[in-house]
């Protein structure tokens, strides 16, 4: 089988991740953080542009997560936007 078949039989075999850095446990993790930030966003007397600003982060990246996009935002950027929300602390490990 040459080169070019064999990597063509092997990604239908194995598609290649569109994410390769989302991986099950940090995805987990991601998931339950946005349930968190997504609480907290609903309670908080900030509205989403201005949660964005302060987190220094696009709006888009803000209504991802409301509209439950996980995939568009590292952990890092949750964190930041919890942080944003909540400043006494970081969140609890899930």
């Amino acid at each position: 089988m040459s080169t070019a078949r064999h990597t063509a039989h092997a990604e239908l075999i194995d598609p290649p991740r569109s994410c390769p850095d989302l991986d099950v446990r940090d995805l987990e993790k991601r998931t339950r953080l946005m349930r968190i930030i997504t609480r907290l966003i609903a309670v908080s007397d900030l509205g989403s542009r201005e949660i964005a600003r302060r987190a220094g982060l696009p709006m888009q990246k803000i209504s991802d997560l409301l509209s439950g996009k996980l995939e568009h935002l590292s952990i890092d950027e949750l964190h930041l936007v919890y942080r944003t929300i909540d400043p006494s602390g970081t969140p609890t490990p899930p």
